[in-house]
């Protein structure tokens, strides 16, 4: 049998909720990367820590993760101001000591003041950031600095639930300056073509639990996605996806990489055996299938109705007409 890793040289690999959640890993995610033949590329929007620190991380958890595996939004964003800034101009940090290092490293000199005005402002996540930080930001990318984020992301995953990202915070900046900033991490193209030159692959695999950064981010380069619904994206996420927030794959989990493709694929024509309509703002599933036995058909019938979801357009809530559409439709709303 041939399965999904081995159809792949690279998975780019998510973190947070997709092979953990908290301090903990996601049930089976250490033991299924163990039998993936392809090569495991750690990319995370998560600009806080330095790869050593992620990869060491991820190596207490128990996966499989050498230093040089992981690629990190903060890496995106010291090489995109290389290129966009002479050696030893001055870039004002909003962030930690592992994107200070970052800015460093791409040649560049950090700064935490807006005295003298900097020649850009570098914006990544950081609990410790607080009003003051913001507001050297905003002094300084009114008085003229580029402005570049490591990450848009407007919530990420915590213990006690979804907490303020990184672009919550940026969106505090854009607020009282009117700016825009040049983003780094996924959904934009740096962070993906980073780990693409870095893996050297040829047959990647975006891995993620976000359809407005994994799998965006797949979509702007051009490579298939599989979407687990361990972390940030719902069920209702995916029923309503924009056409550039679509997957390749879909999955309950990260055991979809030991099955075979076709298994996970996402259907580019409408189901035979599911029909979907729409009755005001309420959208209907019905089915000829006998109610559930295994306890899969929730993700195998999410699968199979995506194509003509997504060519219906808008709603507001689901019903399932009777049987297995009802049981089906309550456990993708549970």
């Amino acid at each position: 049998m041939t399965r999904l890793t081995d159809a792949h040289d690279a998975l780019l690999l998510d973190l947070d909720g997709t092979l953990y959640r908290g301090p903990d890993p996601i049930d089976g995610a250490v033991d299924i990367l163990r039998e993936c033949s392809s090569q495991l590329c750690y990319v995370t929007n998560n600009a806080s820590r330095s790869p050593a620190q992620v990869a060491e991380h991820l190596r207490d958890l128990g996966f499989r993760a050498p230093d040089e595996s992981v690629v990190t939004s903060s890496q995106a964003a010291g090489r995109l101001l290389a290129r966009l800034l002479p050696a030893g101009a001055t870039v004002l940090v909003v962030g930690t000591d592992a994107l200070e290092a970052e800015v460093s490293a791409a040649g560049l000199v950090p700064v935490r003041t807006a005295e003298p005005t900097p020649d850009a402002v570098v914006q990544g996540h950081s609990p410790d950031t607080g009003w003051a930080n913001i507001a050297e930001a905003t002094y300084a990318i009114r008085a003229g600095a580029r402005w570049v984020a490591t990450n848009a992301d407007t919530s990420l995953p915590t213990p006690r639930g979804l907490g303020p990202g990184n672009g919550a915070m940026v969106a505090a900046v854009a607020a009282a300056t009117g700016a825009t900033p040049i983003v780094a991490g996924k959904p934009e193209a740096p962070l993906m073509k980073d780990a693409l030159e870095r893996s050297g692959s040829t047959t990647p695999l975006v891995v993620g639990d976000r359809l407005d950064t994994d799998i965006a981010g797949a979509n702007e380069v051009g490579v298939p996605s599989l979407l687990v619904l361990t972390g940030v994206s719902t069920v209702h996420d995916v029923l309503t996806a924009v056409r550039h927030e679509r997957p390749t794959y879909l999955a309950a989990s990260l055991s979809a990489l030991l099955e075979e493709p076709a298994a996970s694929l996402v259907p580019s024509e409408p189901s035979d055996t599911w029909t979907v309509s729409l009755s005001g703002s309420v959208l209907r599933v019905e089915t000829t299938r006998d109610v559930d036995d295994d306890g899969d058909l929730w993700i195998e019938a999410l699968r199979e109705v995506l194509p003509a979801v997504w060519a219906l357009g808008g709603f507001d809530t689901v019903e399932g007409a009777s049987g297995a559409a009802a049981d089906v439709v309550a456990r993708w709303t549970a």
